[in-house]
């Protein structure tokens, strides 16, 4: 045995294999060290260590068809440098958003890093000491190759790079992927054709597969993606008609008439809700003092269980859920892919039924997640952004104006709206990486090993300081009272890679921490504000963030029937209590349904598998969601709601909102208003409400507007 070992040594020893099994081994590294995968038992393991064999081979074999060793080299390790890169930069992505890259996230990353600064700051924020492991090999790997007379660069010369070895390493590639898929479909029978979770295509073919597979998924939703199928309207139609749940008459038109202020907050979390930081020396800091007082006011409707549904998109995916009811897409972002849609969207709705003017506010560049283009779809009249701001060194983060003086200066172009409006702030100093501020730091670091889990504290405390120097602001510029004020958290702000640094910090032992875990984590505060009401309460139901534009259009009095909605009203008795994630992972008051496992949604216990009855009923609600979501994925990728019109409404012609000239359009509409100008501004006999707004900003002083 050991001769033929030898003998086997000899006759193919040669670059090529050495670094096949050093990406081989980089790639299990990251399989046991960064991702989670939920791999269980031997059987699953095994499929794990030989599932990067097959790409890894496929993608270096190239190489092997160079017409001498020398160039087959050079080849050799451009391949093998791509391979470690695109390796890496799906560890990075998946330590920040739980989730593999998709050719969808990577053509769509210029409307995300808008500048550099932020993405360069956000990845360092990301990186771990051993990363170094993905890297130490490659300048040893240079070195080797560029070693003419070793044996390995020897043995090349003799018996590598040409086409009979190039297409023998390519058949044994495409055989090793053929077992391995095989042994994949006994443990997850149909895995290409029932999944919506990237995790289970990795899990069982490898990163390298993974990668092809979302490619021919995404030239198959480019190439099928312009018009709808016959019958794909009566489709959704039905669905949307035997979803719709019914409006609670006490509830329906208790907001009527009032303007909408939503306040999208970037990052905040439920567990912050009565959350208290304990420090070193035992002193407890309260986290969201504002917002926990508004949270449990009797004028407050708010949410316990309300959970983030977002998918690549993160917080644009936020807002197209709260604008519209639908998920965002299962391969990159609704905003980017899908912006020339067609859109019956929340402040379009209340435009045409309601005679509201819409605006949006927003700190950073207004091509960050493309709102520029997006916003004009959705009916935006207005939209505010960085260009309308006074930005400086002092008062701005790597993602733009700092919250305080972000709601300050919004005010000289809030005041001038028509009401009612509808007015949406997104707020942006709580942004991972939650670095340190040293003109805003009343509130301390955590001390934990992780510099983002120790700066989220503080910066959520400082966006409830500036939400509560806002709202002493509407009370005083006498908006408050005839006002209904949405505030609700976009999605989590520490991952799911980062939970268990933070799970001492909320009395749970990191060892314990499960997969169950990391998703009751993705509840978000939404607290439905209603001046006067007095009678609000807090309510358990299990709800995502779908289902908050039907409730809200139900309390602004304006029936939804007609409309293609994928949620349902919050307050309705007809509610029914699943939340469905964008990877199909569903929780219910009863059982969480999380990747492969069953959990009991009370104690956080695992169902045995044995049990046949909780897990075939549990598979009955997870096909239902599949089922809504692929309406909802039918509907953005065909441009569906362009061949539907609700009665009522008419679509939205995007050429009408110019937003370079978005003041001047304000002072315009002041004009034909005339008499019947119903501004803040004009209220106040042609007095800006400026000099009432109330901050404790030290960088004040340098953000005048001119």
């Amino acid at each position: 045995m050991r001769q033929k070992v030898r003998l086997f040594y000899y006759k193919y020893r040669c670059v090529f294999l050495p670094a096949v099994i050093l990406i081989w081994a980089k790639t299990c590294f990251s399989y046991f060290i960064d991702f989670d995968l939920g791999v269980k038992g031997w059987y699953q393991h095994f499929i794990l260590l030989i599932n990067p064999m097959a790409g890894t081979i496929f993608l270096l074999a190239l190489s092997l068809f160079a017409k001498n060793a020398k160039r087959g080299h050079r080849y050799l390790l451009g391949l093998y440098i791509l391979s470690t890169l695109f390796l890496y930069a799906n560890v990075l992505y998946y330590r920040e958003f739980t989730d593999f890259l998709t050719f969808s996230t990577i053509l769509g990353a210029s409307s995300i890093f808008v500048g550099g600064e932020n993405f360069i700051t956000g990845t360092i924020a990301l990186m771990n000491w051993y990363d170094l492991f993905y890297w130490v090999d490659v300048p040893f790997l240079f070195m080797l190759l560029r070693k003419r007379n070793s044996p390995l660069a020897e043995a090349d010369e003799r018996m590598f790079f040409s086409k009979p070895t190039g297409r023998k390493a390519l058949i044994c590639s495409l055989v090793i992927f053929l077992i391995n898929l095989g042994l994949a479909e006994i443990s997850r029978p149909m895995l290409l054709t029932r999944t919506f979770d990237r995790n289970y295509i990795v899990k069982y073919l490898g990163i390298p597969a993974f990668a092809v597979y979302d490619g021919v998924q995404t030239l198959k939703s480019a190439a099928f993606s312009s018009v709808p199928e016959k019958g794909d309207l009566e489709e959704v139609l039905a669905y949307v008609s035997g979803n719709h749940a019914a409006p609670n008459r006490k509830m329906f038109g208790l907001a009527k008439g009032r303007n909408l202020i939503m306040i999208h907050m970037e990052s905040i979390q439920q567990f912050l809700i009565d959350y208290n930081y304990t420090d070193n020396e035992g002193r407890q800091w309260e986290v969201l003092p504002f917002l926990n007082e508004l949270y449990h006011s009797p004028d407050s409707i708010s949410f316990s269980n309300l959970f983030t549904q977002v998918g690549q998109g993160k917080s644009s995916d936020a807002e197209l859920m709260m604008e519209t009811s639908l998920f965002g897409l299962h391969r990159g972002a609704a905003f980017v892919k899908n912006a020339d849609n067609t859109y019956y969207a929340l402040p379009h709705i209340l435009r045409c039924k309601a005679g509201y003017t819409s605006a949006a506010f927003h700190g950073n560049s207004g091509s960050f997640w493309n709102r520029n283009d997006m916003y004009q779809h959705l009916g935006y009249e207005y939209f505010f952004d960085a260009g309308d701001f006074m930005l400086t060194e002092e008062n701005s983060t790597e993602y733009g104006l700092k919250d305080k003086l972000f709601f300050k200066q919004s005010v000289r172009y809030f005041e001038h709206l028509q009401q009612p409006f509808y007015a949406k702030f997104i707020t942006l100093s709580n942004h991972y990486p939650f670095p340190y501020d040293e003109n805003n730091d009343s509130f301390p670091q955590a001390d934990t090993s992780d510099d983002s889990v120790n700066g989220y504290f503080a910066t959520s405390n400082y966006t409830d300081q500036a939400l509560e120097e806002f709202f002493n602001y509407l009370k005083s510029a006498g908006i408050y009272e005839n006002s209904i004020i949405v505030l609700y958290g976009d999605h989590y702000g520490i991952s799911d890679s980062r939970n268990k640094t933070l799970a001492p910090l909320l009395g749970r032992d990191e060892d314990s921490w499960t997969e169950f875990d990391d998703a009751q984590m993705k509840r978000v505060p939404l607290i439905i504000h209603i001046p006067g009401y007095g009678k609000g309460f807090e309510s358990d139901i299990y709800a995502g963030q779908i289902d908050v534009l039907p409730t809200l259009l139900h309390l602004l009095g304006i029936d939804t029937q007609p409309y293609i909605l994928m949620g349902q009203d919050l307050l309705s008795a007809g509610k029914k209590e699943i939340v469905v994630f964008r990877n199909g992972d569903i929780i219910t008051p009863d059982y969480s349904f999380i990747g492969d496992n069953v959990y009991d949604s009370r104690t956080g216990d695992m169902i045995d598998d044995d049990n046949e009855v909780i897990y075939n009923e549990m598979e009955v609600l997870r096909e239902q969601a599949k089922e809504q979501l692929t309406i909802s994925d039918l509907i953005l990728e065909t441009d569906l709601l362009h061949y539907y019109q609700p009665i009522g409404l008419t679509p939205v012609n995007p050429d009408d909102f110019d937003y370079s000239r978005d003041f001047q359009r304000l002072k315009e509409a002041a004009y034909r208003a005339g008499a019947k100008n119903t501004s803040i501004y004009y209220q106040n006999n042609l007095l800006s409400t400026s000099i009432l707004y109330q901050t404790n900003a030290p960088e004040q002083q340098s953000s005048a507007k001119p």
